[in-house]
């Protein structure tokens, strides 16, 4: 449960991310103010109360979502946020002299954009696109709060049960080890891939 619910979490922020992220450079203003209010909001709240907003309020309003879906999408929209300042950040370190330089030869923004742009921008994302990813997996201990039985939840299910605190717990930690150590590691061979690609296309 724990890798699934962080899985389709993370498909969820980083679509989100980049919407978001996006509309944060757009050049219509309602389009800024309403990935800005979005952005404040989730990252100035407290992951906790999202979650229970999501699944204890909503219901009021007539708005009653699964517990599942209400932790994929509380935590998507939460790491969601944290991602469209990655994306933001990324696209604005691309040197304006390649956006001239391809102004210069009458390329369209678009191919402007998907051509030159987003693939070095999406090279600066990797790291922190990665240490993302290990947070939402991290993050997941919360939803056992609205009735998830995830991994944390398990650990303290068993320690109730057995009395065994320290060999739980420390069989909790190697579990989020194991899930996050392959995950870093990928992280790291995709960075030295792109590395390679960008190295390759300076022609060095």
């Amino acid at each position: 449960m724990t890798i699934s619910i962080a899985a389709q979490s993370m498909v969820v922020a980083i679509a989100l991310a980049f919407v978001t992220g996006m509309a944060r450079r757009s050049s219509l203003r309602i389009l800024r103010q309403v990935a800005l209010v979005y952005v404040e909001l989730f990252r100035g709240t407290s992951l906790l109360v999202q979650l229970f907003v999501l699944y204890f309020v909503l219901p009021i309003y007539g708005i009653r979502l699964p517990a599942e879906v209400t932790a994929i999408l509380g935590l998507g929209l939460n790491q969601g946020a944290y991602g469209s300042e990655i994306v933001r950040s990324a696209i604005d370190n691309i040197g304006t002299g390649q956006i001239e330089a391809a102004r210069a030869l009458s390329l369209p923004r678009i191919i402007t954009f998907w051509k030159i742009i987003l693939p070095q921008a999406v090279i600066i994302m990797l790291p922190s696109f990665g240490n993302l990813a290990i947070e939402t997996v991290k993050a997941t201990a919360l939803v056992s709060l609205i009735t998830i039985p995830e991994l944390t939840f398990f650990g303290k299910s068993l320690i109730y049960s057995t009395g065994q605190t320290f060999l739980v717990w420390a069989s909790v930690v190697i579990a989020y080890l194991t899930i996050n150590t392959p995950l870093n590691l990928l992280v790291l061979w995709a960075e030295r891939k792109a590395g390679h690609y960008r190295e390759a296309s300076r022609g060095v």
